[in-house]
């Protein structure tokens, strides 16, 4: 049977079983790989941007799941639907049906243990995972196999061998391009390079990302590495290579990643980043439409929140219309405006100091061990989701829900349940709330005394920018 004609018949079977329920008996007549087959079009076309497609990858899966729970030994005879088993099982398959339909096939030692590692990566075992698919090269076997294998062995070497990693990475992609298996390993491409601080992997992989998969329902986990990648990378990164990646995003998607951009570096310290994401973010491709957005006028007034023109500052932060921030940056706003009012406060006097008794054998002087009673302990990072949030078209935030079929300490598979809605290259910043750094003794000058109160406010400030603008 020729492949249109499989799919056609997949797909018709599919629209008569949501309008007639007892006809999703007829699924029967497929053969497993039939229906994987069918499954994996369908991913493709939604990691492609076809978010219509949505509803009918869930009933695939669905369909797909039931039939093999009911494939028996003969089903398995046929090659093409234990492998079809195995890419099901690689797709964020069911592990229970993954062991079940394995226990009643006859199969090699080679794909016994293809499918004890699928069952581990799926149970959320990836050391014994990384254990039994280790002796295996996806190159050595048939395409559609050796590509899901290759970028589940690449996402289970991401931290400990990142090298061997991106290696797998490039066989996954070689092997399945324009697929949801080339979507899933460029994305963690992205994050394995910033990781290795390998800028020149790191800007390829993005551009290739923002050229084929943007509108993948699953960018907005793309937008989370590249951001992250750009804050590391950013003495390898130049401004020029940046912008040349942004601009094949659409206006709106590049504001948004630009506002993260600049928030991030405004945590990190980096004023020139900040400044200049903040001016892109301004300014947009037209240099007009952007021009009053608050969130680019208060991120880019945080690294110079202590410099010289801070009264320039101060007069800034007052004009941003707080009813256009969230809550987490209106409470930014605060602590930056109150930070600015210590800069130019004056120095409190000094008190009286009286002679010490035991002015003869001088105790030595304490470090501080913590930070003083007037700065008390800060809330939890607000907006610290396992998940990205999606960008809504008016560059709003609204939470998505976590690609499903990911067990917790798995290095996850390509996601093949669909979100309930779709992506967008916008989701949440963390910044990790660390301790304030202990302060020697108060210096004994009044100006001295200020300024060190102001740097400890605004680490202060730096834990308290947890959540993504909104």
């Amino acid at each position: 049977m020729r492949p249109a004609a499989i799919i056609g018949r997949a797909v018709g079977l599919l629209l008569l079983s949501v309008a007639y329920p007892w006809a999703a008996s007829a699924e029967d007549g497929l053969q497993p790989y039939q229906l994987v087959r069918s499954l994996q079009l369908v991913q493709d076309r939604i990691a492609a941007g076809d978010h219509a497609a949505l509803p009918m990858q869930a009933k695939l899966l669905e369909m797909t799941d039931t039939r093999l729970r009911a494939a028996d030994t003969e089903d398995f005879s046929d090659p093409k639907n234990f492998r079809a088993l195995l890419v099901y099982g690689m797709s964020g398959g069911n592990p229970v049906t993954v062991e079940a339909a394995v226990s009643r096939a006859k199969a090699d030692a080679q794909d016994l243990a293809i499918a004890k590692g699928i069952v581990d990566y799926l149970s959320g075992r990836p050391a014994a995972a990384i254990e039994a698919l280790k002796p295996i090269d996806p190159m050595t076997l048939p395409a559609d196999l050796g590509a899901f294998l290759a970028l589940v062995k690449g996402s289970l070497l991401a931290t400990e061998e990142p090298a061997a990693a991106l290696a797998l990475l490039d066989d996954a992609r070689l092997l399945s391009p324009g697929t949801l298996v080339e979507e899933a390993a460029l994305r963690r491409s992205v994050a394995i390079a910033a990781a290795q601080g390998d800028g020149a992997r790191f800007a390829l992989a993005s551009t290739q990302y923002v050229e084929d998969y943007l509108y993948s329902p699953y960018a907005s986990q793309f937008a989370d590495a590249f951001v992250s990648g750009v804050i590391t990378l950013h003495m390898a990164i130049s401004q020029d290579k940046l912008a040349d990646i942004t601009a094949m995003m659409d206006p709106e998607r590049e504001k948004v990643i630009y506002l993260r951009i600049a928030r991030r570096a405004a945590i990190d310290g980096f004023a020139d980043l900040s400044a200049y994401a903040s001016a892109r973010a301004e300014q947009g491709r037209d240099g007009i439409h952007n021009q009053d957005d608050p969130r680019a006028q208060l991120y880019s007034s945080l690294s110079t929140v202590t410099s010289g023109t801070i009264d320039e500052v101060r007069a800034k932060l007052s004009r941003i219309d707080r009813s256009q921030l969230s809550q987490s940056d209106r409470d930014l706003l605060d602590a930056a405006q109150a930070v600015a009012g210590e800069v130019i406060a004056p120095p409190a006097p000094l008190p009286a100091q009286k002679p010490s008794p035991a002015a003869a054998k001088p105790e030595p002087v304490k470090t501080v061990a913590a930070a003083s009673p007037d700065e008390p302990e800060l809330p939890l990072v607000e907006g610290a989701m396992p998940e990205q949030p999606a960008a809504a078209s008016d560059g709003t935030v609204t939470s998505a829900p976590q690609a499903p079929s990911e067990p917790p300490v798995r290095a996850s598979a390509p996601e093949t349940k669909a979100p309930e809605a779709p992506s967008v290259a916008a989701a949440s910043d963390t910044a990790a709330v660390v301790p304030v750094s202990a302060p020697a003794a108060e210096p004994a000058d009044p100006t001295d005394a200020a300024m060190a109160k102001t740097r400890r406010q605004l680490d202060l400030i730096d834990q308290m920018l947890g959540a993504a603008p909104k």
